[in-house]
């Protein structure tokens, strides 16, 4: 049974930081990738970066603010936020799949909030 479990979420003031990780257990960790997601109030769920084997990807709202790494000893993954903006706000979503373009499995999500 896949689980992933994200935590690092919280309230941040404009230009600020946070580091968002991700525990995933139950499958191969190194065989899947792993991607990050977040929705806004009132927002579709948009993605927002992802990594494997081959690389990673990021969405143009983040490049250059955002990193997406991954500690395969600890079946971890991370994401690194900075220079954050009011329009980050959003529950942000760990997931993971066979491609960075396919997710099947969710976590339950973390709240990140930040104030202008």
């Amino acid at each position: 049974q896949v689980q992933l479990v994200e935590s690092g979420g919280g309230l941040v003031q404009a230009g600020g930081s946070l580091r968002l990780s991700c525990a995933a257990s139950g499958r191969f960790f190194t065989a899947y990738a792993m991607g990050w997601f977040r929705q806004a109030p009132g927002k579709e769920r948009e993605f927002v970066a992802a990594i494997n084997w081959s690389g990673v990807k990021y969405a143009d709202s983040v490049k250059g603010r955002f990193i997406i790494s991954r500690d395969v000893a600890k079946n971890t993954a991370y994401l690194q936020m900075n220079s954050l903006k009011p329009e980050d706000t959003a529950v942000y979503y760990c997931a993971q799949g066979r491609t960075r373009d396919k997710f099947d499995s969710w976590g339950q999500g973390t709240q990140v909030t930040v104030s202008s």
